[in-house]
């Protein structure tokens, strides 16, 4: 139950008796922010010009204050929730504000959506601002220094595509900030300081004694309506491109050789784009018929034996497309403000942005290029790419794009969301890459986006369990990653152990989809010799749990994330032994392999009785093991007394050698 004390200068706010906040904790700042942009990658600079800290408080009824001071004043009305309170704010157009949280001796920090580098948050700056991930420079570096010279980069200095102003503490805490501002969070030893370019909406405080109950709490604010269609379920996504005699080949020889396939993902289905980064797509979403000639008969084909088509979209037009002449014509692309067509860079081309804002172009995206472009034609799926790339000082239709921005990834989704359901094809899904608050809401599923075809912690196959983490305890509860990665440039390239533990992990993971790279010609394959076999017995496996991760989909519905650190249950980072390993649901515990030729890994269970999937072996919880772990046989552990253990026993039994 919350309480309110206030004795006329300083107001106390509890739930049962512990404090969740006390005054002052608002300054109002009036600063000056310019951003340079590179690519989606943006760096700001800020210079503060005034600082109001709000140290008296006014009650002007049971639940509503007035905050004031140094002549600036904020209007606060507190109300009760479940687990603890929502502070509303009305604050004055033109400033910033800060919040000082007191920070806990001891206590982790975790969430603020997709963040790659580490999952404790605690010591480090935060950005809030919807970003280019990957950073040219982090590439080059791979390309030109020796592998051991390579230094990973710290947490602060990665963007996000998904940031988000949502933090969970070890201590049972949770704050959510209901803002579109662009801010950052700064994590101290004594205080935790959060400031926005504008006023939040509220803030609300939580507190808890268990992840689940906060998740749950959380999924109340934002609920989440991620899902995945049946299909999705029998086997792997794999990504072909080069057209429809390639793709049916492909799909039908790894369906020969006994792998499960449940669908195709041929990104280059509207047309190549080769650039000196590699194979990229030709932004113009209808079928390229020279490339993909006869694609709905083809679609029809892959159907026949069970296979889906999927295909790509992101809100942007390749300029000199037919589609980017009729929407720049017709006015939907994105302006600057003196009146040219605002353009995105990727790599080495320029595209126009559809307006979001306008009607029409967003009647055009679901009429014409979901609807008609491709589900009219039997495609069952889409990475709907992007989203991140807004400039703060063009010119919409409707709205300020500085305000916009963070929300930008948001509303694509939810354009995306609302062409499905209103077409009533419930076998539909695509997935997204890039988010803020509420994207939980629109999207079936997201991806960890684009990660470096290495083992490096900061960029690949590593950061995608902390990104995964992060993004779990923000609300969202259901993602994936790309088996083997995207970026490739020179000599980063991945090999076929890399591909080999990639797919292993994804294995144990909601949706086991892989990709072909930037550079497929130079990078390891699903059907490669040396891999093949792993891939017709990993989907074999995949596919076997299907009831298990149909269960774990629908504890997602609750907020509860699907991927879960090794310290969730103990909810205590000081439990946490291994920051790359991870629940899969309640009952299985999965330990990628991480380091370059290991043939074994080191294990720390946590508590409760567990068994070997593969040896079916007992083991102690809350113990240290040094387990086997050859290509293809990546060490997971289950409860012993799961009620899916039979299940558990079948699945590892699937082609076994």
């Amino acid at each position: 139950m919350l309480k309110t004390e206030f004795d006329g200068k300083k107001l106390r706010l509890l739930v049962d008796g512990t404090e969740l906040l006390s005054t002052p904790f608002i300054s109002a700042i009036r600063h000056e922010k310019t951003y340079t942009s590179k690519r989606g990658t943006v760096k700001e600079s800020i210079v503060e010009l005034e600082h109001a800290r709000l140290s008296d408080i006014e009650r002007i009824n049971d639940s509503t204050f007035l905050m004031s001071g140094d002549g600036h004043s904020l209007r606060m009305e507190v109300r009760e929730c479940d687990l603890g309170c929502e502070l509303f704010f009305e604050g004055e157009e033109g400033w910033a504000y800060g919040f000082s949280i007191p920070a806990i001796e001891g206590e982790a920090v975790f969430g603020g959506g997709e963040q790659y580098r580490k999952t404790n948050l605690r010591g480090e700056r935060i950005m809030n601002f919807v970003s280019e991930h990957i950073t040219a420079r982090t590439l080059l570096e791979k390309v030109i220094l020796p592998e051991k010279r390579y230094r990973e980069k710290d947490a602060g200095s990665i963007g996000s595509y998904s940031p988000m102003p949502v933090f969970v503490t070890d201590k049972g805490r949770l704050f959510y900030f209901d803002t579109p501002s662009d801010g950052i969070s700064v994590f101290g030893k004594h205080d935790y300081r959060f400031e926005f370019d504008s006023c939040p909406r509220s803030l609300m405080l939580l507190r808890a004694g268990g992840y689940d109950t906060l998740m749950r709490a959380l999924a109340r604010k934002n609920p989440p309506k991620m899902y995945l269609p049946d299909w999705c379920l029998d086997g792997m996504i794999i990504a072909v491109q080069g057209g429809t005699d390639k793709v049916i080949s492909k799909a039908f020889t790894m369906l020969d050789a006994g792998a499960k396939i449940s669908a195709v993902w041929s990104q280059d289905w509207c047309g190549e784009n080769r650039t000196v980064m590699g194979k990229q797509v030709w932004w113009n979403y209808e079928y390229d018929s020279r490339l993909y000639h006869d694609l709905p008969e083809a679609v029809k084909r892959l159907e026949s034996r069970g296979v889906r088509f999927l295909a790509y979209l992101n809100p942007y037009l390749v300029k000199g497309s037919r589609m980017y002449t009729e929407c720049a014509e017709k006015g939907w692309l994105i302006r600057n403000k003196d009146g040219s067509i605002a353009h995105m860079k990727s790599t080495t081309f320029d595209a126009g942005m559809l307006d979001l804002t306008d009607p029409e172009a967003v009647r055009f995206i679901k009429e014409v290029l979901i609807k008609k472009n491709m589900l009219d034609i039997g495609i069952k799926g889409w990475m709907a790419d992007f989203g991140e790339y807004l400039p703060t000082d063009c010119v919409l239709h409707d709205g300020d794009p500085a305000e916009l921005h963070n929300l930008w990834p948001v509303m694509w989704a939810r354009i995306n969301r609302e062409a499905v359901e209103e077409y009533g094809d419930k076998d539909v899904m695509f997935f997204t890459r890039s988010g803020y608050l509420g994207e939980q809401c629109y999207a079936p599923i997201m991806w960890n986006g684009d990660q470096h075809t290495d083992l490096t912690k900061d960029y690949g196959m590593p950061c995608v369990m902390p990104a995964t983490f992060s993004l779990g305890f923000s609300g969202v509860p259901l993602v994936h990653s790309d088996i083997g990665g995207f970026f490739s440039i020179g000599k980063l390239k991945r090999s076929d152990e890399l591909f080999i533990r990639w797919m292993e992990m994804n294995t144990f993971s909601p949706l086991m989809k892989s990709h072909e790279s930037i550079r497929p010609w130079a990078n390891s394959q699903f059907d490669d010799p040396a891999v093949l076999p792993h891939t017709v017995r990993l989907t074999g496996v995949h596919a076997a749990l299907r009831p298990y991760i149909e269960h774990c989909i629908e504890k997602a519905a609750e907020g509860i994330p699907v991927m879960k650190p090794d310290f969730w249950n103990a909810v205590d980072y000081s439990a946490c032994r291994d920051e790359y390993s991870y629940f899969f649901g309640d009952d299985m515990y999965v330990c990628p392999v991480i380091e370059k030729s290991a043939a074994e890994r080191t294990v720390h269970l946590p508590e409760g009785e567990w068994t070997g999937f593969w040896d079916g072996k007992a083991y102690k919880g809350d113990s240290k093991y040094t387990v086997r772990a050859p290509l293809g046989r990546i060490p997971v552990f289950y409860r012993s007394e799961s009620s899916f253990r039979e299940l558990f026993r079948a699945a590892a039994g699937i082609n076994k050698d």
